[in-house]
């Protein structure tokens, strides 16, 4: 499996929780920036796991975040990070 196809799992993720009415909008947006970087055409794939990791730290923060989103997004951190990891080998 490319690491491209590894981050369909994430990518389906973020748009759940873009959609999931439960959690603020602040946090629905951030899915959506978040699955913005890991899509945006022409830039390395470390730049974007980066950049999408460093925002959904930020969701993982903040206060108003249901338990299920938090717990969501520090898998979806997590997952990020192994295939980050993955490519620096």
């Amino acid at each position: 499996m490319g690491d491209e196809e590894k981050l369909q799992p994430v990518i389906k993720n973020l748009e759940q929780l873009a959609d999931d009415n439960s959690v603020p909008r602040n946090i629905r947006r951030g899915a959506v920036g978040a699955k913005e970087h890991l899509t945006k055409p022409g830039q390395p794939l470390d730049v974007r796991l980066a950049s999408a990791i460093y925002t959904l730290d930020d969701l993982a923060n903040d206060p108003n975040i249901p338990l299920h989103g938090r717990t969501l997004v520090w898998s979806l951190i997590s997952h990020l990070e192994q295939i980050n990891a993955s490519i620096k080998k």
